[in-house]
């Protein structure tokens, strides 16, 4: 696999990402609290996919590596925002769904820091 398949498979994954959050947000049960965390999450797992999409772009390595900064930002973000969401006890399923996208978000962010790590 070449570079270039490699970078847009992480364009995909994080827009992914970003699109798994907006289904678990549209099963939570409705409490203030879920919905302010939700908008949160939202911008947050967004992010993290049009910055990487602009990373990609970038007219300099040094431009590359702070929109990857911005991008592991914004993914430990979502991890906080999706552990703050309301779950009742009767939800088993979307709390695995919750841990699912926890584990997909640490797993990103060591992506993130791993692509800063080796531009240095």
């Amino acid at each position: 696999m070449n570079k270039k398949e490699k970078k847009y498979d992480l364009e995909e994954r994080t827009e992914r990402f970003a699109a798994n959050c907006r289904a678990f947000i549209k099963e939570l049960v409705t409490t203030i609290g879920n919905r302010e965390d939700s908008k949160q999450l939202i911008r947050s797992s967004g992010s993290v996919a049009a910055n990487y999409i602009e990373a990609n772009e970038a007219f300099s390595k040094k431009d590359f590596v702070f929109r990857s900064k911005i991008c592991r930002k914004e993914v430990k973000e979502s991890r906080l925002w999706l552990s703050l969401c309301y779950i009742s006890q009767n939800q088993s399923e979307l709390e695995n769904q919750r841990n699912f996208l926890i584990v997909e978000a640490i797993e990103i962010t060591k992506i993130f820091g791993a692509i800063v790590e080796s531009c240095k």
